[in-house]
């Protein structure tokens, strides 16, 4: 038979999202299930949200303005730069899919923290790139000496997780610091910040304060999270005014819905009960912490809305004792279980199902 598909994607693993609460509660028996393994915040939209949305959908047989001119004037008054510096997307990851079709040709190297998302090795297959993964350390986090080290005259991109995602490590100023000022001026070095907003640990940088004026830095922000579209797809990056043209290039048609950008337009207002949103997550993440490690779990350290027991070939029944309990989790085969932070109440339910599955 005719092979119609690239035979290289054969091995490619697929992204795998939480589990859908609609089939444990079917298989269960139960009336509603937890789930705690998308990294959402829990809290439903930011006010004004929803009446954003609905007037948008009055207009929703126009296309969207595609150059994002309003969103992206509000977020360039925000953070001080541009708005030619400014690219908006259909979330940060599909700004992350673009940038690497900007960046890279087959054969051109990416590299990364592993583990770190799961989606840098699907996007950088998508265009023939090559990843190169470098181990993290033994405390879960980026290992920027062998980064470095990583580095070839065929590498196009450098990407660093901060925080890391799934394990919630952080990298703080001055080892960031050494790594950038080690980067040769021809790579891309991307600063992955999709929680931002829920680092505390003074000594974590804010990429686009600290580096945003260096020509090879380019900065990846999500209102998925913290913002509470994840259901609406909002993304935004940061970059040199030619880096970001480059990327607008490639970028996909009308990819910013029109929905979209009201949304983001309408959250944006609401800085304040973000950041009221985000000490209530934090304060459940140290909760939730303290806890596990009470249970003798080695949680390292996070700096994101999420918690990592690094359980390595557990992993996969630790996440099965948590959803027989109707608490569906994030377990990384081999690796680890990543855990979202919830309300109080689904944080409570999470620990009695982990004190359970820990015990086996």
């Amino acid at each position: 038979m005719t092979r119609l598909t690239r035979a290289d994607l054969d091995g490619l693993p697929a992204y795998v999202p939480g589990r859908n609460l609609a089939d444990l509660t079917r298989e269960l028996g139960i009336a509603e299930a937890i789930k705690l393994a998308s990294n959402e915040v829990p809290y439903g939209p930011l006010p004004g949200v929803v009446e954003a949305v609905t007037d948008a959908m009055l207009h929703s047989h126009r296309y969207p303005d595609m150059g994002s001119t309003a969103l992206r004037d509000a977020l360039a008054e925000r953070f001080g730069v541009a708005a030619e510096r400014i690219v908006t997307g259909c979330g940060s990851v599909a700004l992350a899919e673009i940038l690497v079709k900007a960046t890279c040709l087959p054969g051109d190297e990416i590299v990364y923290s592993w583990r770190s998302f799961e989606a840098y090795p699907i996007i950088s297959a998508g265009v023939g790139a090559t990843s190169v993964r470098v181990p993290n350390t033994d405390g879960h986090g980026h290992n920027l000496d062998e980064m470095a080290a990583a580095i070839t005259d065929r590498t196009r991109l450098v990407i660093v997780c901060n925080p890391n995602n799934p394990t919630g490590t952080a990298v703080r100023r001055a080892e960031l610091d050494r790594f950038i000022a080690s980067v040769p001026s021809d790579v891309l070095i991307v600063l992955d910040e999709a929680y931002r907003e829920l680092v505390t640990d003074p000594d974590v940088p804010d990429g686009l304060e600290t580096y945003g004026d260096r020509p090879n830095v380019l900065v990846l922000r999500t209102m998925s999270k913290a913002w509470g579209l994840a259901g609406l797809r909002m993304g935004y990056l940061v970059a040199q005014p030619e880096v970001a043209a480059a990327i607008r290039k490639v970028l996909t048609p009308f990819s910013t819905s029109l929905v979209a950008q009201a949304a983001a337009m309408a959250a944006l207002a609401q800085e304040a009960e973000v950041r009221r949103r985000c000490a209530l997550v934090v304060a459940e993440r140290d909760r939730v912490t303290e806890a596990l490690r009470a249970m003798g779990a080695s949680v390292p350290t996070s700096q994101a809305n999420f918690v990592w027991l690094p359980l390595g070939d557990g992993a996969v029944a630790f996440g099965q004792v948590c959803e027989s309990r109707g608490v569906i989790v994030r377990p990384f085969q081999g690796d680890g279980v990543r855990v979202t932070i919830g309300t109080p109440d689904e944080n409570d339910a999470f620990l009695a199902a982990a004190e359970v599955a820990l015990k086996n």
